[in-house]
């Protein structure tokens, strides 16, 4: 539980990041894909999640909790201004604005910023729809891994947020079954199981992720993604050192096809992620493992 100090903390500027996560990323998704190490909890970085910590928070300060406020309201907010001003600015104080309560108001309902974090975090995995029970292995594996990177560039602070957290949280767990049982769908014998897994899904972890950063990018610059990167490729090409390297790849970039970014972005998704549902099967077939 956080004490009284540490929740004055969070009303200095030049102190609030104390309160942030402090690990790197692991880029992973699923259970166990990395720890965030908060402040004001257990010792054990690995019990250090809001949905692990089953003690409410310290509600010392008001006899009463604010009118109008709970949980589900302050995690749909907590998205809304990530997905507007970002993870580097997001905070108690912003948050507590856009609610219009006071920043001591949103302690009844967690303890730290992490909790926040893992919140919004869990309750965006929402939005990936279960997989249709009666298709094919393959288009289902198609399906989470098309919703996956959706999300990903749907919401570009989810990437830097399921590396650093444990992803446990119901929605979250959801998504990793569903994987799951795809996976045990394939046929593959049990010891390949997570390696399938981890080729298909941290593939379009970073896929999604670069996508995403481009996207948001460009919106920045105000120019549509044709636009930006046609301007890119044109200061590329004016530099002498990197003229020959472009034009090397010219042939490679005509072979591709599409003719928009997205399109050519679109037709390299679908490719590669052909050639791991081939890779899948290559390597079932070759161990005799039955597909179901």
């Amino acid at each position: 539980m956080v004490s009284e100090s540490d929740r004055e903390s969070d009303r200095e500027p030049d102190r609030e990041s104390d309160r942030e996560s402090v690990s790197e990323p692991d880029s992973g998704t699923g259970a166990g894909a990395g720890v965030g190490v908060g402040s004001g909890r257990a010792n054990n970085p690995a019990r250090t999640s809001v949905w692990l910590d089953r003690q409410t928070p310290s509600r010392s300060r008001r006899s009463e909790s604010p009118a109008g406020l709970d949980r589900n309201r302050i995690t749909e907010a907590s998205v809304r201004l990530l997905d507007a001003d970002g993870l580097a600015k997001f905070s108690m104080r912003r948050l507590a604005a856009e609610l219009d309560v006071t920043a001591m108001s949103l302690y009844w309902y967690v303890d730290t910023k992490d909790d926040l974090l893992e919140l919004a975090l869990d309750s965006v995995y929402a939005e990936i729809a279960p997989p249709r029970e009666d298709a094919d292995w393959r288009d289902r594996l198609r399906d989470l891994a098309r919703s996956y990177r959706e999300l990903l560039v749907r919401h570009i602070w989810v990437s830097p947020l399921a590396g650093t957290f444990l992803n446990i949280g119901p929605n979250s767990m959801l998504f990793s079954y569903a994987v799951q049982d795809v996976v045990r769908a394939t046929g593959l014998s049990l010891e390949r199981q997570t390696g399938a897994l981890s080729a298909v899904f941290q593939f379009v972890y970073g896929f999604g992720t670069v996508e995403g950063h481009f996207k948001a990018r460009c919106d920045a610059t105000g120019l549509t993604q044709d636009e930006y990167f046609q301007q890119a490729m044109g200061t590329i090409r004016a530099q002498p050192h990197l003229r020959q390297i472009v034009e090397t790849s010219d042939d490679l970039m005509a072979a591709r096809g599409g003719k928009t970014v997205e399109e050519m972005r679109e037709r390299d998704f679908v490719f590669a992620l052909d050639l791991l549902v081939a890779g899948i099967e290559a390597v079932r077939d070759r161990t005799g493992s039955p597909a179901r």
